[in-house]
């Protein structure tokens, strides 16, 4: 489990968040379905560290019946300020505010990293009905642009963190690093992209939590930076974020 004081920086940057990190692509929530064995459709479904609604929203739009577990203040607000129909319910992945063989599907986009598994994983078999499913999934950054993989360099020197590299992990490797133990799982890679403003980019980079328990000054000088160097090397404005979407679906 990360430090809780990068957990909950997030609620510093709600609005943020909100407005500029990228959401996944259809082929995300067909991959729950057929490895889940069930539609999302009448799905009973609880989205855990749902934050800005970005994953409850998908869910949703597939017909799942879904609620929100979110812990702060700040994003619960966002959530609820975009998905007014959803019901928001207060807690976090170690102890779920959920009735026991409740739900269908329980999921985690972005958010299982924050979870101590040794109690998220029992909670999560916990309030899952018998066949139900857990699925778990982040964007990675595909980028291996020469551009992309200097800029990674650039934010680690400015956070005082390792460069974040692209790590090609075998089913095995990944499913120890998720701390599912012996649980059978399912894994699937989805590749997809998306082009946006260069502000976009630079808002979406500096909303992830090296950032935001960054001095305010420290961010902002990098911010200028990076829109200067960015701004030579796409003079039309725009940025292609290339993204690895890699999920982990677990069975009841």
């Amino acid at each position: 489990m990360t430090s809780p004081s990068r957990a909950h920086s997030f609620n510093s940057a709600a609005a943020q968040y909100a407005a500029n990190r990228p959401s996944y692509p259809p082929a995300l929530l067909d991959a729950v379905e057929e490895i889940g064995g069930r539609p999302l459709a009448g799905a009973r479904a609880a989205d855990v560290g749902a934050g800005t609604g970005i994953a409850t929203a998908l869910l949703r739009e597939r017909g799942a019946r879904v609620l929100a577990v979110e812990p702060g203040d700040a994003m619960s607000a966002e959530l609820r300020r975009a998905l007014p129909g959803v019901p928001v319910v207060r807690g976090d992945g170690n102890a779920l505010p959920l009735a026991t063989d409740s739900l269908d599907l329980l999921t985690y986009a972005q958010s299982w990293h924050w979870t101590d598994t040794d109690r998220s994983v029992p909670e999560a078999m916990r309030v899952l009905r018998p066949g139900g499913a857990l699925a778990l999934w982040w964007n990675t950054d595909a980028a291996d642009a020469p551009w992309a993989v200097a800029q990674r360099e650039r934010i680690a020197r400015a956070c005082g963190v390792r460069p974040a590299a692209r790590r090609h992990l075998d089913d095995e490797d990944a499913g120890r690093l998720a701390g599912l133990g012996e649980l059978p799982f399912t894994r699937r890679k989805l590749s997809w992209n998306r082009t946006v403003p260069l502000d976009t980019h630079l808002a979406n980079v500096t909303s992830h939590s090296p950032f935001l328990v960054l001095d305010a000054a420290r961010t902002a000088e990098f911010l200028a930076e990076e829109r200067a160097l960015l701004s030579e090397l796409f003079p039309e404005g725009t940025v292609e974020e290339a993204y690895e979407v890699d999920v982990l679906v677990v069975r009841r």
